[in-house]
């Protein structure tokens, strides 16, 4: 796994990225941290999400995708369904969901070039050592990139 510094948005847009993921609840909310940017940004991986039952808990370990033209550029955006809610003070990401919807983007996504969020470890609340393990095992073989986020790089 490669990890760099920056904002995965703003890579995306410049063109650094074929494929973005980020870590979804089963609830078509989007409300919080990347997720919300997400929405705002790119409103056709919203409407994706939408287009889903909200609290179908057999959403987990599963992606949803849409195309977003930008000019020339065209990304595509995974919304992997990676914890069940948001509530409660526990951790929330599912680590089995995490790993099957990693293997689902390298089998639908394999030869792209792959970024994502420290999927999981923020409001999700997950270990970050141990997601990060898991999606390397994951994408095994794949060109992914994990920006760790900052917005002054």
């Amino acid at each position: 796994m490669k990890v760099i510094r920056g904002d995965l948005i703003k890579l995306a847009l410049a063109g650094q990225f074929d494929v973005i993921v980020h870590g979804c609840n089963c609830f078509c909310a989007m409300g919080k941290g990347i997720a919300l940017t997400i929405k705002q940004v790119f409103p056709e991986a919203y409407a994706i999400d939408c287009t889903t039952r909200a609290g179908d808990r057999d959403k987990l370990g599963t992606i949803t995708t849409a195309e977003a033209s930008r000019g020339d550029l065209t990304i595509t955006v995974v919304n992997a369904y990676t914890q069940f809610h948001w509530r409660g003070p526990d951790g929330r990401a599912d680590y089995d969901a995490i790993a099957r919807a990693m293997r689902e983007v390298k089998a639908r996504f394999s030869g792209e070039r792959i970024g994502y969020p420290m999927l999981g470890a923020g409001l999700a609340g997950g270990d970050w050592a141990r997601i990060s393990g898991i999606i390397d095992e994951a994408l095994a073989g794949q060109d992914h990139t994990c920006v760790a986020y900052d917005p002054g790089a």
